[in-house]
């Protein structure tokens, strides 16, 4: 039976969450770092976010584009779910006091602030991981911990899309400009890299009793993103130029048209099964017979002439009878979605990949792994900013006189 967060649940009681119980600092800013603690959470984790007197600026993000009727912010919304807000200015000594004697309890230190700043503010790894023998400091940078660039800032968009040669190779052809990234397309595959490290050294703790430091880069995460071309280049093999899509030397995997304006995205690998019932569901039978196109050889060697057939066929029909004909058929195909698409996508809501909120209308993207018999965390409305700092502050020990002299300085807000 499958349950509504995307796993396999096993009959009776949902197992515990791995991460119950497990302290989080979310001392990182925007996506990629904040995004790892957000799965953290989803599985069970107590996850708080340390944000400086003027907030996250990923809360001001999308600011300019506007947001929807009910004015919710969908960027902080999506990576802040079930997070606790804490607001700290860490350029007062009391404001690094009380994040030390957080980061003392806890199991788990976020960052992907520039190294020079973590120094300076004194959150660096040396200076973290000895408050706690027990603490995971997660590390995520643009470029790499070292080297004549690891100080240097970056995004997503800089570092893992440009730099790494994404960005150069998915554009439409060779004489094409470079395609642009949209939001957070490299944060979260980093984010699950940085999960992935987080979670290999909780689980060494387990065996040895102690913690240590871990990290990535979108640097790293964007080239191996594109590794299978980046090994190539590497081992000095031949790399052709992308040509435009009427003149790709592979027909059987491209992109084709529907008479609707929609576009499918054809990829035939197995050419010697699927290529008849292909002919077939496009009503050109004869197809398989013409010595032109008799082979896989023969479809490459003659690509031009096979991409304008397929593409006067594919231009007979819309798209949802073509899903029905290829799916009838047994042809590897997928349809070049579009975000409208998303809204009625029964398939994204019952697999698990499009969860509601628990206190409020509407869904949000689940983290893109499941344990069988474990119910992740119902998602929960991001934070306001410091909603939960006198909470927090008293469990750390903070008593309410502690907490309204650091709120005249200015220490604490929100």
């Amino acid at each position: 039976m499958s349950d509504a967060q995307g796993g396999v649940r096993s009959p009776g009681a949902a197992a515990p969450r791995p991460f119950e119980g497990l302290k989080v600092l979310d001392c990182a800013s925007f996506i990629a770092a904040p995004a790892a603690a957000t799965i953290l959470g989803d599985f069970g984790a107590d996850v708080i976010k340390i944000e400086p007197p003027e907030g996250d600026p990923y809360r001001q993000l999308f600011v300019p584009f506007g947001f929807g009727p009910e004015g919710r912010n969908h960027g902080w919304e999506l990576d802040s779910r079930n997070k606790r807000s804490l607001v700290l200015d860490l350029k007062q000594a009391d404001g690094i006091g009380i994040l030390h004697r957080l980061a003392a309890g806890a199991d788990v230190f976020i960052t992907n602030l520039p190294a020079p700043v973590r120094r300076r503010l004194r959150i660096d790894a040396d200076t973290i991981t000895g408050l706690n023998p027990r603490l995971v400091y997660a590390s995520m940078t643009a470029y790499g911990e070292v080297g004549p660039e690891a100080d240097k800032t970056g995004f997503d968009s800089t570092a893992y899309w440009a730099r790494s040669g994404l960005m150069d190779l998915v554009k439409s052809d060779h004489a094409a400009p470079p395609a642009r990234s949209v939001a957070g397309m490299g944060d979260h595959p980093s984010a699950m890299t940085l999960f992935a490290a987080i979670s290999t050294a909780l689980y060494q703790r387990e065996r040895s009793g102690r913690g240590g430091v871990v990290s990535t880069s979108l640097l790293a995460n964007g080239l191996w993103a594109n590794a299978c071309f980046v090994q190539a280049r590497l081992f000095d093999a031949p790399l052709a130029p992308r040509p435009p899509r009427e003149r790709s030397a592979t027909p059987m995997t491209n992109l084709y048209r529907c008479r609707d304006g929609r576009w499918l995205n054809l990829v035939m690998l197995n050419e010697a099964r699927q290529f008849v019932p292909l002919a077939q569901a496009l009503d050109v039978p004869q197809l398989p017979g013409d010595p032109r196109f008799a082979d896989p050889d023969a479809r490459r060697a003659n690509h031009v002439a096979l991409i304008g057939i397929l593409d006067e066929r594919f231009a007979q029909r819309d798209l949802a009878e073509w899903r029905e004909r290829l799916d009838a058929a047994g042809v590897t195909f997928g349809v070049v979605g579009t975000l409208e698409d998303l809204l009625d996508d029964e398939q994204a809501r019952a697999s698990g990949a499009l969860v509601p909120f628990e206190d409020a209308p509407g869904l949000t993207v689940s983290s893109p792994l499941a344990i069988a018999g474990v119910d992740k965390r119902a998602p929960r409305v991001a934070p306001a900013l410091g909603e939960h700092g006198p909470a927090i502050l008293r469990e750390a020990g903070f008593d309410d006189d502690d907490i309204a002299r650091l709120r005249g300085l200015g220490v604490i807000g929100g």
